[in-house]
């Protein structure tokens, strides 16, 4: 009797302190009172968990900056065709965002909620980033032939339309097999026999591959229609072309290693536990080659200007508006204004005319002898034109009248020698008018 007591005290030892048993199994960097469920995110043995889990929080916050920097440079982007394309990019960023964090999905270790979400979520965050990459190539066969192509909403609503595609296939295949298997024995062991519902990591690999079918092409959809934008007569856009055809070449390379990977590798080395962490770096690696071969590329581009742009900001330059700019602008146009009441004929070497009266304004006046009136009046009429020595100087009607206009001495001068010289017509009149004639009469 005392030989089967100790038994069941044995035996019903870890039912009533489960924590005994946990701290003997918890693996090391973990703590004990930690859900075994997430073992795989603190085991210092299998550091693959360390490692995928760091890579995914770096990739989270890269892409998250990006997504910032993206929106925040809308109002500087110059082309209107790659403003058109801002939509579709943050989608596609979004859809990366959500890769980054699936990972953590598939570290964790398997129950129904992380099986159903790496059911649902594995092929739709795909078709989002696929569904992109088509719609930008879709817009980029159009802008390297005809230089515009479709407006941005129409390439959003097709990325959008193909997305949806992939979420009602998922969404009929979860429910279709999660509602098949009823009564059946779920992985944990638990008999439903009464219920319909069975558990959704109950799905073999090759299935799992195979619902991703719509996944596939599009992908190759895209990687097909990357060649002809680098035939495009507008040699601009062929880099953007580059940047899709560069992912979805590594991208295939990556589809290609994890499937054979999942549905072959782990079955021949009988290693089934290497199953999560097949998906776990899928989704980091094909993650981290959308945002370093497309996203980084595709920003660093957006704001650079057409060369339409270019050339018309080279044919005009921008002027300053302030108050000096303008202020400069009316001195130098009022330097013309005042020298429209008289036109100065000067010789070629002159570059504009200079009045003796301006006051001195640093330049030499040696081009031009201008004489003064007492000069003037000692040497008198007759020994010569005053126009010869003086440059002529002829009045502007339409400014004469103006209130600003002024009469110079000079011109004074030769009205009063021009009266003096010219004799007059009548001759009886100024017989009358001289005090000579009356006195000799």
């Amino acid at each position: 009797m005392a030989t089967h007591r100790t038994l069941l005290m044995c035996l019903g030892l870890p039912l009533f302190f489960p924590g005994a048993l946990a701290q003997n199994h918890a693996p090391p960097g973990c703590s004990p009172d930690l859900d075994p469920l997430y073992y795989n995110l603190c085991d210092r043995s299998g550091a693959w968990g360390i490692v995928l889990e760091a890579v995914a929080g770096a990739g989270i916050i890269t892409t998250f900056v990006l997504t910032i920097i993206l929106v925040a440079s809308l109002p500087f982007v110059q082309d209107t065709k790659k403003r058109s394309l801002l939509g579709t990019q943050v989608f596609f960023l979004l859809g990366t965002l959500g890769l980054f964090c699936l990972v953590f999905a598939c570290v964790v270790k398997p129950d129904f909620s992380t099986c159903a979400s790496r059911r649902f979520l594995f092929g739709v965050l795909f078709a989002i980033c696929f569904s992109c990459l088509v719609a930008h190539v879709l817009s980029l066969n159009f802008l390297t032939r005809k230089n515009h192509g479709p407006r941005g909403w129409v390439i959003f609503t097709v990325a959008l339309l193909l997305t949806l595609v992939e979420v009602i296939i998922n969404t009929e295949w979860l429910i279709i097999t999660l509602v098949r298997g009823g009564g059946q024995v779920s992985p944990l062991g638990n008999v439903s026999a009464d219920s319909t519902m069975t558990s959704p990591c109950a799905i073999a690999n090759m299935d799992f591959v195979m619902a991703l079918i719509y996944v596939m092409l599009l992908l190759l959809t895209a990687f097909l229609g990357a060649w002809p934008t680098l035939c495009g007569r507008f040699k601009r856009w062929r880099k953007h072309g580059v940047f899709v055809l560069l992912t979805t070449v590594i991208s295939i390379a990556i589809w290609v290693v994890w499937i054979v990977m999942y549905t072959y590798g782990n079955e021949q080395h009988h290693s089934p536990t290497w199953d999560d962490p097949t998906l776990a770096i899928a989704l980091a690696a094909n993650a981290w080659t959308f945002v370093l071969f497309y996203v980084i590329p595709e920003v660093s581009q957006v704001t650079k200007p057409s060369p339409e742009q270019s050339y018309q900001g080279d044919m005009y330059p921008t002027r300053g508006v302030g108050y000096e700019t303008i202020l400069k602008e009316q001195t130098g146009q009022s330097m013309f204004v005042e020298n429209k009441a008289f036109s100065m004929d000067e010789p070629a070497s002159a570059k504009r005319p200079v009045s003796p009266y301006s006051g001195y304004n640093g330049q030499l006046l040696t081009s031009v002898y201008q004489p003064t009136e007492m000069a003037l009046m000692h040497k008198g009429p007759s020994e010569g034109a005053y126009d010869v020595i003086l440059p002529r100087a002829t009045a502007n009607s339409q400014v004469m009248g103006s209130a600003n206009s002024t009469l110079r001495a000079e011109d004074m001068y030769m009205v009063q020698s021009h009266q003096v010289a010219t004799p007059p017509k009548d001759g009886k009149i100024s017989q009358d008018q001289s005090p000579t004639n009356k006195t000799r009469w």
